[in-house]
Formats: C-alpha cells, structure tokens, sequence
C-alpha cells in the first residue's frame, strides 16, 4: 500500500513531466524567429537572452501594460 511519501512523489513527477512537455511546446514554438503578435522578425539579441520568447519586445510590452491594466 502507497504512503503519503509514495502519493507525493508520483505527484511531484507528474507536475515535472507536465512542466517539461510545455517548455518543450514553448521551445518548438520559439523557433519561429516571428513575432506571434505583429508577424515581424524577433531581433537575434531578444532570441538569444529569451529563447522561448514568441513575441518581440514593443509587443511584449503592449501584453504586458495590457496585463498591468486588467489588474
């Protein structure tokens, strides 16, 4: 029979396995060298620092006043 140690664990692995496959979906997504938002090239510096990065940063910085707003 499970203990609470055990049930942990399994919880644990299953948030880790879940965490990894949307970081891998997060990295195919980011090998898009465009923006998700205005279609234009991510410059290289952006990609580098953030290269899971799908917006460039005028938009990202339109998301994130968006998001500071609706608060």
């Amino acid at each position: 029979m499970a203990d609470n140690a055990d049930r942990a664990a399994v919880t644990i692995q299953q948030s880790l396995d879940a965490l990894l496959e949307r970081r891998a979906g997060i990295a195919s997504q980011a090998a898009n060298d465009e923006c998700i938002d205005c279609g234009y090239e991510i410059p290289t510096a952006r990609r580098q620092a953030a290269p899971w990065a799908t917006t460039c940063i005028e938009c990202q910085g339109i998301r994130e006043l968006k998001n500071k707003q609706g608060r």
